[in-house]
């Protein structure tokens, strides 16, 4: 089924998100949130389209002065002969020279990771990535999250039953 944000055409994202590190806001506390470009080939899109990456082992960083998205999975698109690209390849984002110096700083600063959230279409089309400045957590904070998390569900069931 193909929610409100998300239009689907014979399996294809026109909108919407087309992978998501869900792992990453339970690993990490997420600070802020920047969203990039992305430098991709004609192939790598029409993978994206179907949905079919992962990003759960992606982190970003800089190189040469510029940041890039590393090992992002996108697989190889299958309806074409010339669509040979390597999958995990460290993929170029497209930021401001501002937004890249602020996010390496907050990086060698503070300790801090920038990790991949998900990769999404903008209205326009194009491929974008929204990364998340994060803390990673000790799992005594996981612990606590976990415990959090049941609470709230609990308490919306007892809710849900009382009336």
């Amino acid at each position: 089924m193909a929610d409100s944000k998300t239009k689907k055409k014979s399996g294809l994202i026109s909108h919407g998100v087309a992978a998501q590190n869900r792992k990453a806001r339970f690993d990490y506390t997420i600070k802020s949130t920047v969203e990039a470009g992305l430098v991709l080939k004609g192939a790598e899109v029409k993978s994206l389209r179907h949905g079919r990456a992962t990003l759960t082992e992606a982190w970003a960083g800089e190189r040469d002065g510029e940041m890039y998205l590393f090992n992002a999975y996108i697989p190889e698109y299958q309806g074409g002969v010339l669509s040979r690209f390597e999958p995990r390849a460290p993929r170029k984002l497209l930021l401001k020279r501002k937004q890249i110096g602020e996010l390496a700083g907050a990086v060698t600063r503070t300790g801090l990771t920038l990790v991949p959230l998900q990769i999404h279409f903008n209205d326009r089309g194009r491929a974008k990535v929204l990364l998340g400045l994060g803390e990673g957590r000790q799992k005594a904070d996981k612990r606590r999250a976990i415990a959090a998390r049941d609470w709230q569900r609990d308490k919306a069931r007892l809710m849900r039953t009382r009336g």
